[in-house]
């Protein structure tokens, strides 16, 4: 099972009265930004009035084995955040959201998933912590595993109410807070191209990665790569900037798709992998940089293709950081998890993860890239960096292609891996 919690912080001081199962179904795509898939969401009620706090993501294991262990620490996750954050939770409300597989009913979905509620609701009571409702949402029908009212719960299920035409959608649509579509959608404009144009992006990649690991390897030209490296990125922000999308969803996509080459994409790519040169490029967070950096990971991110994918977590990592410093969150939650899913190591991805969830001010982060980016600039530092010879990457840090320069790299969990990694 996936350890990486998708959680987010108290939720607005607006009062909404949700009073039916019905209402909170209906409810939750506006408490996560989205339409969550394959996905076990857990939320924090406080007080006598069950004010929303603290919730959490976290995809349905599919090994029902898992589920037990899943629960323990999902629920022990909730409670503990909630405390960190101020206040043990009162209650708890528990959402099971997955589509039906082929030739299955949403009814049938919810039998499947019947143990894993359960499972759920005795770890939160085992915390002292009761489970108030808890619903299985699948092909746009809910079923409530705590009421058994027949005439409010049917056992077909109840369907959810046509979007926009809830009490919470009315409440959002005032408050300006929008539903960004499904969790899976979400992703899919995140994943690695397929086709031809995936062909010819490896062809790329493994070009770029021939030129550049005897560069990387004699250390002389370390320093050299990562300023032609940003010096590109820079050059491809300038081009997405001044080619403003027409429209937003995957259009929007294919669109910044066409504004970079394979060539282009590629050095980047490889060039990301440097620790040092990625922590410059986390800079472009903010401002009139902000969004065609974030543009620009994003396209990144969909060129990582084949036995490249793990190249993906640095472009990732940067644009789920992009979109959390400029207040998007589901977004941020989500491209983080994806950049997670892609190599659960990287240590980047994980801070910020992590920091995200807890409901961190991004401020801290951003004063210390802003300090760090100073200092750089400065005359002084730029002297004393011309003095200091540059470091040799250690071999032992490098991936290369099977068969490559470099042997004795350490062992990744996947096999064929091409290009270049640094430490992360």
């Amino acid at each position: 099972m996936t350890k990486h919690q998708e959680s987010t912080g108290p939720s607005s001081e607006q009062q909404i009265t949700l009073r039916s199962p019905a209402e909170l179904a209906d409810a939750l795509p506006y408490l996560m930004g989205f339409h969550p898939t394959e996905s076990i969401v857990m939320v924090a009620l406080h007080g006598s009035r069950g004010r929303f706090g603290g919730r959490l993501r976290l995809g349905i294991p599919r090994a029902p084995g898992e589920w037990a262990q899943t629960a323990e620490q999902l629920a022990d996750c909730l409670v503990t955040g909630s405390e960190r954050r101020g206040a043990r939770p009162e209650g708890i409300i528990v959402f099971l959201c997955l589509d039906p597989a082929e030739g299955e009913t949403g009814q049938q979905v919810m039998e499947r998933l019947r143990p894993l509620a359960q499972r759920l609701r005795t770890a939160c009571g085992a915390l002292e912590v009761p489970v108030l409702e808890a619903l299985c949402i699948s092909d746009g029908r809910y079923w409530s595993f705590c009421c058994p009212d027949t005439r409010c719960c049917p056992p077909e299920g109840s369907a959810l109410a046509l979007p926009g035409t809830s009490v919470m959608a009315a409440a959002a649509t005032y408050a300006g807070v929008q539903v960004r579509g499904s969790l899976k959608e979400m992703e899919a404009r995140l994943a690695p191209w397929g086709g031809p144009a995936a062909v010819e992006q490896e062809l790329a990649l493994d070009a770029a990665g021939a030129a550049l690991v005897p560069r990387i390897l004699g250390g002389a030209d370390r320093e050299q790569v990562g300023s032609e490296t940003l010096g590109l990125a820079r050059a491809l922000m300038t081009r997405f900037e001044g080619a403003p999308a027409p429209v937003s969803g995957p259009e929007a996509d294919r669109w910044d798709d066409g504004l970079l080459t394979h060539d282009e994409a590629a050095t980047v790519i490889l060039g990301l992998q440097d620790r040092v040169t990625r922590d410059i490029a986390a800079e472009w967070m903010e401002g009139p940089e902000a969004q065609p950096a974030l543009r620009l990971w994003r396209a990144l991110a969909r060129r990582c293709v084949g036995p490249y994918a793990e190249h993906g977590a640095p472009p990732l990592t940067l644009a789920g950081w992009v979109a959390w410093s400029t207040g998007d969150e589901p977004g941020a939650r989500v491209t983080l998890g994806v950049a997670l899913r892609v190599d659960s190591e990287y240590h980047f991805a994980q801070l910020l993860h992590h920091a995200c969830n807890e409901g961190l001010d991004p401020e801290a982060l951003r004063r210390c890239l802003r300090s760090e980016r100073d200092q750089r600039e400065t005359p002084a530092h730029a002297k004393s960096a011309r003095r200091r010879p540059p470091v040799p990457k250690s071999p032992a840090r490098l991936r290369t292609r099977p068969g490559g320069v470099a042997p004795q790299a350490r062992a990744r969990r996947r096999t064929g891996q091409r290009g270049v990694r640094s430490e992360q």
